[in-house]
């Protein structure tokens, strides 16, 4: 697949029956440097405009970053990463959202229990107006990790196994924080973890002295509305290639007439250019 990553059987496997994936060792060193470099010039702002906390500041960071700092811009079309989704959901794909977190360290006799955020699902919107049991398979995250996550309760994502394939809310056993078969993945700084939407995950406690440090990227397809944006401005999008553009939802199709099959799509091309296959899971 022009020496681009390719699932195999064991992964698919994986990530239809337990709703996620860990890719080791996707950012070198220099990306990894300038993501921090560019995030933390973000948190030291006051800027508000696209700014999430929660926590009194403990959580911290901004969605739509990737329209915030050229650093982050890259990750879109990561040559590790988008041949593994474009193979898990195809190529009728588009951004969904960017969110640049950092999950700083508990206070001082913070509590073991403590999750932020707690056990969810993304994209609750669906859930809503659907109802649980009809949640299909409509996007996944990237989550790429910028620091040491290698020892438990430094603040990282943790995952339930199985629970993409839920028709209700997780069980949590009475005075249990974390369903039973919760895991805390233990990560290096370049690691990332693909993840479901309808996978139930939570942040674990940070009871070390760093903040941890990551950039989650989504994709979903191009019929569901972007959960960070609604159209990217212009200012950001002239500075985008066609394949870019494409994903962050532009219509590059000067065709008058109607298209079923949807018009232009520059993934397609990338993906015949590149031999990625695109496979797609049951839901």
């Amino acid at each position: 697949m022009d020496g681009l990553p390719k699932l195999s059987d064991e992964q698919r496997r994986q990530f239809r029956d337990e709703g996620y994936l860990i890719v080791r060792n996707v950012l070198d060193e220099a990306t990894i440097s300038s993501l921090i470099e560019a995030g933390d010039r973000l948190l030291a702002t006051d800027q508000r405009f696209n700014r999430f906390v929660q926590g009194g500041g403990i959580y911290d960071g901004f969605r739509n970053c990737i329209t915030m700092d050229d650093a982050f811009i890259p990750l879109l079309t990561n040559p590790v990463m988008l041949p593994l989704v474009i193979q898990l959901l195809g190529s009728n794909l588009q951004l969904s959202t960017s969110h640049l977190i950092y999950r700083h360290p508990d206070p001082p006799g913070s509590p073991e229990s403590v999750r932020r955020p707690g056990w969810h699902r993304d994209n609750g919107r669906t859930s809503l107006d659907l109802g649980a049991g009809n949640y299909p398979r409509i996007g996944l995250k990237c989550a790429f990790y910028l620091t040491d996550l290698s020892q438990p309760n430094s603040g990282v994502t943790m995952l339930a196994p199985g629970s993409n394939q839920l028709k209700e809310r997780i069980e949590i056993p009475t005075g249990a924080t974390d369903p039973v078969n919760a895991i805390e993945p233990l990560l290096n700084p370049g690691d990332c973890v693909i993840f479901e939407y309808r996978t139930w995950h939570a942040g674990a406690p940070n009871f070390t002295q760093m903040t941890r440090k990551a950039v989650m990227i989504g994709y979903a397809y191009r019929w569901l509305k972007p959960m960070d944006y609604v159209k990217q401005d212009m200012s950001f999008v002239e500075k985008l290639s066609d394949l870019e553009q494409y994903l962050v939802g532009e219509d590059l199709d000067d065709t008058l007439e109607f298209q079923p099959s949807g018009g232009f799509n520059p993934l397609n091309d990338w993906c015949q250019q590149h031999g990625v296959e695109q496979d797609r899971l049951g839901t």
